[in-house]
């Protein structure tokens, strides 16, 4: 609990004073901070920071969220894995740590009143999103121009009748957007969406949260600001926040 107060004092209460450099992309204004208390927790604080000016202010949060069962791991975002440290892969349970520029909402209900330039994508029966590393799409949204019939393509599609995934925010780990193309089998589909049974569940790498803080997220996103998801466990986070320039 210490190092959680001394971590939101130093973040919330000091108003660092930033340049550009660092590993936040240049003209980052908006920022997703989760931390943990070690790799293995599942347990995620997330906060909202704004940089107004030259000063990273808190606009929501700390809230709640869930990661994946088995925790965290470095994942293929802005920054990647050290050499000999473990990175993720597909299916290990564990959500993706780092630093990550976030891609557009998907879902099967009415969106938040996001900022415009953020696109919604109204998901159906036809919409994929493949997590089989063995595919050219590997890790990314696939639309069919027929209903789904193959065993593959039913296993690919995007979860419609999922209240949990009725509304969701891509963070673009180990994505066509970051990297060009795709690492196969280095984690796919992983996004924000809304937890299972209150926060009890944890998640298979995503980052889950009550609707209620979901919705408020996406509305505030606004892509023109460079925003980005930062995940880490706590001590990591200190340790690197000033090499790394993050809030």
């Amino acid at each position: 609990m210490v190092i959680f107060v001394f971590l939101a004092c130093l973040l919330f209460c000091s108003g660092v004073q930033l340049t550009e450099a660092g590993v936040l992309p240049e003209g980052c204004r908006q920022a997703i901070v989760g931390t943990t208390r070690s790799w293995d927790d599942s347990h995620v604080r997330l906060s909202l920071l704004e940089k107004r000016g030259s000063r990273w202010v808190l606009v929501q949060g700390p809230f709640a969220g869930r990661l994946g069962k088995n925790g965290s791991v470095w994942g293929l975002g802005l920054v990647e894995p050290g050499k000999g440290q473990m990175g993720k892969r597909e299916g290990d349970a564990k959500s993706p740590a780092g630093v990550f520029l976030l891609g557009d909402a998907y879902g099967t209900v009415s969106p938040p009143q996001h900022k415009r330039t953020l696109v919604y994508h109204r998901i159906g029966e036809r919409d994929l999103w493949v997590d089989d590393p063995q595919s050219p799409y590997y890790n990314q949204h696939l639309v069919l121009n027929h209903t789904p019939r193959t065993a593959w393509e039913l296993k690919q599609q995007m979860r419609i009748h999922d209240y949990h995934h009725s509304l969701k925010l891509f963070i673009r780990h180990n994505s066509a957007e970051t990297r060009g193309r795709p690492v196969p089998g280095a984690g796919s589909s992983i996004f924000f969406h809304i937890w299972r049974s209150d926060g009890r569940v944890p998640t298979a790498g995503c980052t889950s949260m009550a609707e209620a803080d979901l919705r408020r997220m996406i509305a505030w996103v606004d892509p023109s600001l460079a925003p980005v998801y930062i995940l880490l466990p706590a001590s990591e986070y200190m340790k690197r926040r000033e090499a790394w320039r993050l809030p």
